[in-house]
């Protein structure tokens, strides 16, 4: 496979565009994160020690996404200073590396989803727990 300098520079809009998305939900639970802090300041209760608990790990899984997408822009351009410079078999390693990078940060993208789906699934069933009707009635 020959490697031009146009191969490693189309990741650059597609990492931009992931970036400015990880950041957008980063903003968004940094956001919930202080209310309900606040809440919990005010009013301790156990299910928002576990929703915070749950938020933890959505930043720790965004800031690896991040984390990855950011290597792999790098390894991207590191892959085009190397093709310049006529070294095409460790550009291509840069450039495979890079791919690998960024597979991983949609992975943890996903694995970020899936957590925030649980946490909504988990929220919703105390809503539709609390409209069932009690053993001794009749629903």
């Amino acid at each position: 496979m020959e490697l031009s300098l146009n191969v490693p520079a189309f990741i650059f809009p597609t990492v931009s565009l992931l970036m400015l998305a990880y950041t957008n939900r980063f903003l968004a639970i940094a956001a919930l994160i202080r209310t309900l802090h606040d809440r919990y300041q005010q009013q301790p209760s156990p299910g928002i020690l576990a929703q915070m608990q749950n938020l933890r790990l959505r930043v720790r899984l965004i800031r690896d996404m991040q984390a990855m997408g950011v290597l792999s822009l790098f390894l991207s351009v590191a892959s085009m200073f190397f093709i310049f410079e006529d070294q095409t078999r460790l550009a291509k390693w840069l450039f495979g590396g890079s791919l690998v990078l960024l597979m991983a940060s949609l992975a943890l993208s996903m694995l970020e989803i899936y957590t925030s789906i649980r946490a909504l699934n988990i929220q919703l069933g105390d809503v539709a727990g609390t409209e069932k009707p009690k053993p001794n009635e009749k629903g």
